[in-house]
């Protein structure tokens, strides 16, 4: 490649089977100024076929100007040049006075893209970047007056040019991406740094990063309201529809509208938006989240329904989302073998949890293990951690939170009763 600031010269791209010549909106655009400008249709057929089987060579890029080498089915080869008015050194000026008061123009044109609205806020400021029908004047070797098969090939393997990178489009208008872009910082206040060609190649970390001087700062982050939103109350007049119950679809955004007010509060808690990633909920487990959340009776048993659980269960499933959500939910429904690993670990901290004259007897049956003579338990869950358990009419439902320490946990199973 030469002198970027001036010319541009590319290599010949491999042929196109199987694809098309432009997958950018911008490319299209350029292939369209051909399509309708050529007088000869057979000729612009004719510039695809050989362009799509490699038939041109080098593509040299310059201010008003593309030029390559085309070659025939018969191997007679042609230099194509295809020509395209520069703007005006004014028309120059609109366009860098409208970039320097949209700095998204900018990033876009870096992060090799040509949003329309770039395109359109030029052409409110008089500067037409892509050709229009006429605007693509060709000249051949072949002595042909219009457009030919070999202008046109090169017309179509410029399009895939353009795709990768807008600013030839901008070089063969007048400006090379170099001094447009010292151009754009010598009007803006921060400063423009050109990345590496990132057409074909990775970019640094430092390169990329440094890039980012262009961008306006982030916004400031929002204030966390007083309380969730309200949600609507849905309109009694109209009729719902077969199967619709206004309850709880009410119930259901009141629900939305909380998740959303905590999802919020945890993001401006970390000041990046950042938070652990939680596993996909069960539509069981999602069932007992939204009862959770206290709806009327009628609502209450169809998520009991939903969730697999009678009434008195989905309450003792309700208190172990509270203590836990979904992991306390598991350690409720599931009963596991515990890895040799994992064993030893648990058979460890409960010998060390107490001393040997208070060491409480234990019963083990898989991750449970139970307090002979008493009415607690100890359930391990699969993190590691001891969630207290106390028996209750006959059935095992969860005393309080996990901990870290299984004598801690089974303190909390004897003290904690379960209400209800």
């Amino acid at each position: 490649m030469t002198d970027r600031n001036e010319e541009r010269t590319f290599a010949a791209l491999p042929p196109a089977h199987g694809r098309g010549f432009a997958q950018t909106w911008w490319g299209l655009a350029w292939l369209k100024a051909l399509e309708d400008a050529a007088l000869d249709s057979e000729q612009v057929k004719t510039g695809r076929r050989l362009a799509r089987a490699g038939a041109v060579g080098a593509v040299s890029v310059r201010p008003g100007r593309i030029t390559a080498v085309v070659q025939d089915r018969d191997r007679t080869a042609h230099r194509a040049d295809v020509l395209l008015q520069e703007l005006s050194e004014e028309q120059w000026d609109h366009f860098l006075d409208m970039a320097v008061e949209r700095a998204g123009h900018i990033a876009a044109l870096l992060d090799r893209d040509m949003p329309p609205h770039l395109v359109e806020d030029a052409a409110a400021a008089g500067v037409e970047l892509l050709p229009g029908l006429g605007d693509l004047e060709a000249k051949c070797d072949c002595d042909a007056w219009d457009h030919c098969g070999h202008t046109a090939a090169l017309c179509y393997q410029m399009a895939r040019l353009l795709d990768e990178d807008p600013f030839v489009l901008l070089l063969m208008r007048g400006r090379g991406e170099r001094r447009l872009l010292d151009e754009l910082q010598e009007r803006g206040s921060a400063p423009v740094q050109v990345p590496p060609d990132t057409s074909r190649e990775g970019v640094d970390a430092a390169e990329a990063y440094a890039v980012g001087d262009i961008l306006p700062s982030l916004p400031a982050l929002p204030e966390l309201p007083a309380e969730p939103a309200q949600a609507p109350t849905l309109d009694v007049e109209t009729t719902p529809a077969p199967g619709v119950d206004l309850a709880s679809v009410e119930f259901l955004a009141t629900a939305a509208a909380g998740e959303a007010y905590r999802l919020l509060a945890e993001a401006l808690v970390s000041g990046h938006g950042q938070r652990a990633v939680e596993a996909e909920l069960t539509p069981g487990q999602d069932a007992v989240r939204l009862a959770a959340g206290g709806p009327e009776k009628a609502i209450a048993q169809r998520l009991a329904e939903g969730s697999g659980r009678d009434r008195e269960e989905l309450q003792h499933a309700i208190r172990a989302w509270r203590y836990g959500g979904a992991a306390a939910l598991s350690v409720l429904d599931d009963e596991w073998a515990v890895e040799a690993e994992s064993l030893a670990r648990a058979r460890a901290a409960l010998e060390s949890a107490w001393d040997e004259d208070e060491r409480p007897r234990l019963r083990a049956a898989h991750n449970r293990w139970t307090a002979v003579g008493a009415s607690t338990q100890l359930r391990l869950g699969r993190d590691g951690r001891w969630w207290p358990y106390r028996k209750e009419r006959g059935r095992w439902v969860p005393a309080g939170p996990a901990a870290k320490d299984p004598a801690t946990a089974l303190a909390t199973a004897e003290g904690n009763p379960m209400n209800g």
